[in-house]
């Protein structure tokens, strides 16, 4: 169970601390008529005191809300601690005992504002899980589209002003040829219009020349002289011809004419399409109603977790060897006897407990954490080369069902929450063995069926959560627990990033991750195994050097809550019990 936020310190690697003084033990229980913070062994030494045989222990994360201290209205003297049930209004025990209320039912006030204060709780996790993220999401779409816009009007108005300047080109074309054509017309006619007019000139001066001629004659005294003059011939007046001007007809054109030249604007006649909001099903999933034997089964291990705690040392219970492989990188478990085991070279082999190998698979991917196995125990792994992720079913069908595109699948896993698979995934540049880009990384959510649900990709300030997602899980609560390039990354199953774990003084370099019964992550670094809560406090080194633990690549926890380590250069699986 996870700490609520105001009881988290401020540091994540300090512990909540025992309440009883001097006791510096961190705390796991508390009793709620003290509402005193207690570890394992005050917790024990609480209950063997006779006034308080009769006390409700339980686990810190499940106890009872203390009571505000309120004085009564009535009664100021007085702290409120009952409720008037038909009143609905807190009182004190004067109040009661007074009869303020006759005949009217009274219940305890603490046990009513706990209940309150869980509902609150509820809704505010409903609300922070699903509704501000979802309207998040809504908002980011509202934007996406309000930038869209923006962008479709930008390139229509780029497309009218490219329209107008073809037609104004078109225009001023048209009308350079045009008065091309005019000019050729006018020097053709003013040239015509010359020559003749030179014509002209010429007759005249013959006229005139020849008015002078016969006024000589006239003048002459000698009359033999003007009898004898031939009559004079005039030259006829020459011929011209009146220029032929060009015309001009306006065009014959209106709005429409232009508006089909330069394209209109069409608002569509469609209804604004709601946009889809998910369901809080997808969140909170309800689709699988559990049967009278699974709830059972439920009420088994719920009951069992009540008294599980963390045990004061770790304990080798066996070891066994596993032919087939080099070395145990990746562990899933199949049932209580069956366990899938790959190494760094792509082998993947099934056995038993005892190390005896019932079926070998050779495979393209390495290192990571890239198998699982479902609900049905179908085996589900990923080939980083086809970028597929492939199901061997119970009959030994094998069938690929997802394929993931330019994304290389790295790490899966099959959650035991509502069968979804959470895949780690990477996009590269192609790569030598001496350079390769990341381009990017994501984990995605899909279901049974292979239908992408969701995408993780950036926190809420855009930034990039993830570098390499080789080892991937779920926690009890669905936070997706990720072991990334140097962190540990989680995000709550909304995708909503929750903290990012990065070690002690000398950070870390995670490999194989897993949760277990009480919502501890326990994640493997290059020599130790370190173990934190469910909101990311580390807790311990809970494997090291002195255990016997020299490079762990793998861990996970079976139904029996034992813990399976594998190890780096050897193939021999170890087998630990931390919890009692």
């Amino acid at each position: 169970m996870a700490l609520s936020k105001i009881d988290i310190p401020p540091r994540a690697q300090h512990f909540l601390e025992c309440g009883i003084e001097e006791c510096e033990r961190n705390c796991e229980f508390y009793c709620n008529p003290c509402h005193q913070k207690l570890c394992k062994q005050c917790s024990e030494e609480h209950l063997k005191s006779p006034e308080n045989k009769n006390h409700e222990v339980v686990f810190y994360q499940q106890r009872k809300r203390q009571l505000p201290v309120e004085k009564c209205k009535i009664h100021p003297t007085k702290d409120v601690d009952m409720l008037c049930e038909e009143c609905q209004v807190p009182v004190c025990s004067k109040c009661v005992t007074k009869g303020d209320h006759p005949k009217h039912t009274f219940v305890d006030l603490e046990e009513v504002y706990a209940e309150k204060f869980a509902i609150c709780q509820k809704e505010i996790s409903k609300i922070h899980d699903y509704f501000l993220p979802t309207s998040q999401d809504l908002q980011k779409e509202i934007k996406k589209d309000s930038s869209e816009i923006k962008y479709l009007m930008d390139n229509i108005r780029t497309s009218m002003k490219t329209e107008g300047e073809s037609l104004k080109s078109l225009v001023d074309t048209v009308i350079s040829e045009n008065m091309k054509q005019l000019d050729q017309i006018e020097h053709s006619l003013l040239e015509d219009l010359n020559t003749q007019d030179k014509t002209m000139e010429d007759y005249i001066t013959y006229l005139n020349n020849l008015v002078k001629e016969l006024h000589r004659c006239l003048s002459s005294t000698e009359t033999q002289k003007l009898m004898s003059e031939k009559k004079p011939k005039i030259r006829s007046i020459p011929e011209t011809t009146k220029p032929v001007t060009p015309g001009f007809t306006a065009g014959q054109y209106s709005e429409s004419d232009v508006t089909k030249l330069l394209g209109k604007i069409h608002v569509p006649n469609t209804k604004a399409e709601k946009r889809e909001i998910r369901p809080i099903e997808s969140v909170y999933n309800t689709a699988m109603k559990p049967t009278h034997k699974q709830m059972k089964e439920d009420r088994k291990k719920s009951d069992k977790k009540q008294t599980m705690s963390l045990s004061a040392s770790v304990t080798k219970v066996r070891e066994f060897n596993v032919p087939g492989v080099d070395n145990v990188y990746h562990v899933s478990l199949d049932q209580s006897d069956r366990l899938w085991i790959s190494d760094n070279e792509g082998n993947l082999v099934q056995t038993d407990l005892q190390g005896n190998v019932i079926q070998k698979i050779e495979t393209s991917s390495k290192y990571d954490g890239y198998h699982t196995v479902t609900q049905d125990r179908d085996l589900i792994f990923t080939d980083r080369v086809k970028k597929v992720i492939s199901r061997i079913t119970q009959d030994n069908n094998i069938s690929e069902f997802i394929k993931t595109g330019d994304w290389e699948p790295r790490s899966i896993h099959s959650s035991h929450i509502n069968g979804d698979l959470l895949v780690g995934m990477w996009k590269r540049t192609n790569y030598t063995s001496e350079l390769q880009i990341i381009l990017g990384a994501k984990v995605t959510r899909y279901n049974k069926t292979g239908k992408e649900l969701q995408n993780i990709q950036r926190d809420n300030k855009g930034q990039e959560l993830y570098g390499e997602p080789r080892y991937i899980t779920e926690n009890i609560n669905g936070d997706i627990c990720t072991s990334d390039f140097y962190k540990v990354v989680v995000v709550n199953k909304s995708g909503q990033h929750r903290f990012s774990y990065t070690g002690q003084e000398s950070g870390i370099r995670p490999y194989g991750i897993c949760t277990d019964v009480l919502g501890h992550i326990l994640v493997c670094d290059i020599f130790t195994v370190h173990l934190l809560d469910q909101d990311g406090q580390f807790l311990s080194l809970l494997l090291s050097y002195q255990q016997g633990v020299r490079r762990p690549r793998n861990v996970c926890v079976d139904d029996e809550n034992n813990l399976y380590v594998g190890q780096d250069e050897t193939n021999t699986l170890t087998v630990y019990k931390y919890l009692e």
